[in-house]
């Protein structure tokens, strides 16, 4: 570990229920600077690779399967952050267990054998398509489970994994904005090649149309971006999740822009390995993260010089 960083394991405040689902390690790993050279916080909510042993032997797919709707290696494309002065939030645990970009109320009650105690929104369109909080099939759009799950589940699910997560991002937020009078968040994604098009982009930045984050700011990582050779995309076919909206809102001194790369760029989709475009595109994240640490954002966003 770099002697300018320290690494924080998020543990949750309850023990896991004996047996149960959630029965494994961390929800999230923090890498913080030691010193903060600028208000961003870097994210990755969908690189997580824990998949619990309860959960796989009630699933009715394999391992890979269920691993291709990872945002895998994403955290490792980002790792430089905490290095030039950035904090880089990562989830441990698989999105297949648990979605961190989905609100907590996007539950669907046909999934569990009985009713649930906490608030549903069963009508959302991601719930409707077997993609709510507990996802009820994977990326293939294949079903996950052979049956239904118990409902305490979905409150262990939330509680333990969901829960510490966003209070660890909430306060990283609060923490940046108290020390710089704004906070930037780069919510880093990736999307499978198949969904671009041979002439579709190799990057889509998502601000919710510009409800998430200030135009100006946008903008720069664009042009950042495009400098470095990379055909970018504003907002489709991706605009933002739960993160950016839950972040996001410029006119508190809050922005949130979600980064999807292209996976054909730097991995090989099949066999969820790096291919030979994996070290340039780490190098052109690191090299964007430092850009953005460097720039004086304050001006255009209104925050603390210095």
């Amino acid at each position: 570990m770099d002697a300018q960083q320290r690494v924080i394991e998020g543990r949750v405040g309850a023990i896991w229920p004996p047996g149960s689902d959630a029965a494994l390690g961390v929800p999230y790993v923090l890498v913080e600077p030691m010193r903060r050279a600028g208000p961003v916080v870097f994210a990755s909510p969908h690189s997580g690779r824990c998949y619990p042993e309860a959960m796989l032997r009630r699933a009715r797919l394999e391992l890979m399967a269920l691993r291709r709707a990872e945002d895998a290696y994403v955290d490792e494309l980002f790792s430089a952050a905490p290095r030039l002065g950035a904090p880089l939030l990562c989830a441990t645990i698989s999105r297949a267990f648990v979605d961190l970009n989905r609100h907590p109320t996007e539950l669907d009650p046909a999934m569990f054998n009985g009713p649930l105690t906490m608030a549903c929104n069963a009508a959302s369109p991601r719930v409707q398509a077997g993609l709510g909080v507990i996802a009820r099939i994977a990326g293939d759009g294949r079903e996950i489970y052979t049956g239904r799950l118990h409902p305490e589940e979905a409150a262990q699910r939330l509680d333990l994994v969901y829960a510490p997560y966003h209070a660890a991002l909430e306060a990283l937020m609060a923490a940046t904005q108290d020390q710089f009078g704004y906070a930037v968040l780069i919510d880093c994604h990736s999307m499978p090649s198949a969904v671009r098009g041979p002439f579709a982009p190799d990057i889509v930045l998502g601000d919710r149309f510009g409800a998430s984050a200030d135009a100006q700011l946008t903008c720069r990582l664009e042009s950042l971006l495009r400098a470095m050779g990379y055909r970018v995309a504003r907002n489709a076919p991706f605009a933002g999740g739960h993160i950016t909206e839950l972040y996001g809102c410029p006119s508190q001194g809050r922005h949130a822009i979600q980064l999807e790369l292209s996976r054909g760029l730097y991995m090989h989709e099949m066999r969820l390995e790096p291919n030979a475009g994996f070290e340039r595109v780490r190098a052109d994240m690191q090299r964007l993260i430092a850009a953005l640490l460097e720039e004086r954002l304050d001006y255009a966003l209104g925050g603390k010089a210095g």
